[in-house]
Formats: structure tokens, sequence, C-alpha cells
């Protein structure tokens, strides 16, 4: 018997990591400190940043595959594993923990089954932590893929999980 992972659980295929890692690329064979552009267009193309990524790009700009991880483990928008369709970025900067982030942390987690950067079974949404958002005057504050929600309650969540669901 052979067991398969959830599609959202699969990494992509060798071939595709090499796909798209040539793509990006020669897309960026003349910018200037390409580094960037080159992973955030790779991410694109596959959903995450396998570890087999990194030695790929580090060849083609002549740095080590360490610098490449490096950079890709410094910013929290990077993921090595791949995530659910939808990505919800609940905020946990001091003001909007002042006006009820910490209650809308345990709300998410207990609404969509995950906890921090936990992906649903169904392979909808993944749960993530974020130190601010810059919508401080809104708290508690959450940002559904590129969309901001502001004055996030139980309601709002609700409605989050029936728009990921549908």
């Amino acid at each position: 018997m052979t067991i398969t992972a959830p599609a959202h659980q699969r990494l992509p295929s060798p071939q595709s990591i090499t796909d798209a890692c040539s793509a990006a690329l020669a897309a960026h064979a003349d910018a200037e400190g390409p580094l960037l552009p080159i992973l955030h267009e790779v991410q694109a193309r596959l959903g995450c940043l396998p570890n087999a990524v990194f030695p790929i790009v580090a060849e083609a700009l002549n740095i080590s595959a360490a610098e490449v991880h490096g950079v890709a483990s410094f910013y929290p928008d990077f993921h090595t594993a791949p995530a659910g369709q939808h990505r919800l970025k609940i905020c946990r900067a001091e003001a909007c923990q002042a006006v009820g982030g910490r209650a809308i942390e345990t709300m998410a987690q207990e609404i969509f089954g995950v906890a921090w950067h936990g992906t649903t079974d169904d392979g909808a949404l993944t749960l993530e932590p974020v130190y601010c958002l810059g919508l401080c005057a809104c708290g508690p504050a959450a940002m559904l893929d590129n969309t901001p929600v502001g004055r996030v309650d139980a309601a709002a969540l609700q409605q989050i999980k029936a728009q990921v669901q549908s």
C-alpha cells in the first residue's frame, strides 16, 4: 500500500523545481541584486521554496547555498514547505494585543483547528503569526492573502472560514 500525502503537503517535483529556478534565473539575469526577486518568483511558481532551490540559485549567482537559505529564512514570507491555498496572518504586535489580539489568536487556532504555521486538513488555509501589519488603529488585525482585515472578532474569523472553504 502506498501512502500519499495530501496535495497541499507535497513538495514540488525535482523537475518542476529545476524549471521554476531556470525561469526565474532567466527572467532576472540582467538585474542587479537579483536574489530576492528570484526567490519571490520561484515561490510564486512552486508555492514554496524547497531546500533543493538553494543550491541551484546559489550556483547561478556564484554565492553559497547557505547565503541563499539565510536570506530565505530571514524573511517571513518565504516558506520551505507547501502552505494552504490561502494564508491568514494574525498580528501579534503590542497594539493588537492591547485590544484583544491574544483572544483572537486562540479563537483562530480553535476555529481553523491548527496551530501557528499549521495548514487545515483540506489545504484551504495556513495560519501564520506576524509582528505588525501596520493596521494598529484597526486592531486586532489580520491579513487574508493580501487583503487586510481590521477589528477582527469571532464573526470575522467565521466569515473568513466560510470564504476559504467555498
